[in-house]
């Protein structure tokens, strides 16, 4: 396996550090730490552009049993910060299973952790929001260095997106695979044009579309107002992503400049970009 079992640390800002064993990538990240309770689907979750910046903890306390597959990835990488998990699990069983969950983190260059409490990180999060931290297998940095370096980053006012989104425009052709399609039933014979905003859009939110027949072009989070009413869409949506949306004016000014004139909705950082629209 490419990576190597070694002591690792999660120093937090409130002060509180978290001994863990190591999985993935080596070195020392940091970033924000929250939590998910999913139960499955955590290789959807390390594709998912929404967490880029972030530790995410997973309350399910055995990961990795399912190893991962080159079918459920949401993006073209990992985008997050690290992974936390209470139980590694280093053998795997599912019949669609390519790797394992640590060496696929490792080749990703992606950091993780194991045996931590996560329950009590939880509790923590819960109660105080989510924290910043930092993650390291570096033995020669003190503990009060990684304090001093989990207090002195934040992720508020971080344009996040400018580095998750596509940079040119690009139509969108496929669909959800036909096992997995249970409402073929319900197609429209009409083609929709949909223009995506990509502030991190996730590609299982494309292939919906593209099953219900809709021709979907997808442009960059810049995309100027200007050139989507051109392209005469019959809706547009404003797709999830990353970080704080108050760091990205230029993305609200476009949702402005389109309201009113085409359907619009929005998922995720894209619902928060319509409130911020909107006042």
């Amino acid at each position: 396996r490419p990576w190597n079992v070694a002591n690792a640390r999660l120093v937090l800002e409130d002060g509180s550090i978290w001994r863990a064993k190591s999985f993935g990538a080596s070195g020392t990240q940091v970033g924000e730490v929250v939590f998910n309770t999913s139960l499955t689907g955590y290789q959807e979750i390390l594709t998912d552009p929404s967490y880029a910046g972030q530790f995410v903890l997973m309350t399910n306390p055995h990961i990795g049993n399912t190893g991962v597959n080159f079918d459920d990835e949401e993006s073209r990488q990992c985008f997050l910060a690290g992974l936390v998990i209470r139980s590694l699990s280093i053998g795997t069983s599912n019949w669609r299973c390519a790797e394992t969950l640590g060496n696929y983190l490792a080749e990703r260059n992606i950091m993780g952790i194991y045996d931590v409490d996560t329950r009590a990180i939880t509790r923590r999060l819960r109660q105080d929001g989510s924290l910043i931290g930092v993650l390291s297998t570096e033995e020669s940095k003190s503990d009060q260095e990684l304090l001093e370096m989990s207090r002195s980053w934040d992720i508020v006012g971080i344009d996040l997106i400018s580095d998750v989104s596509g940079k040119e425009p690009f139509e969108w052709v496929e669909s959800t695979k036909p096992d997995w399609d249970f409402n073929t039933h319900e197609r429209n014979s009409k083609t929709y044009r949909v223009i995506a905003y990509d502030f991190g859009i996730k590609h299982n939110i494309l292939r919906r579309l593209a099953s219900y027949g809709c021709q979907i072009i997808v442009v960059p989070s810049t995309w100027p107002a200007s050139e989507t009413l051109k392209l005469k869409p019959d809706g547009v949506l404003f797709s999830n992503g990353p970080g704080d949306p108050s760091a990205v004016p230029y993305a609200v000014a476009i949702v402005k400049e389109l309201l009113g004139k085409v359907p619009v909705f929005g998922i995720c950082m894209g619902h928060q970009l319509l409130g911020q629209a909107l006042g």
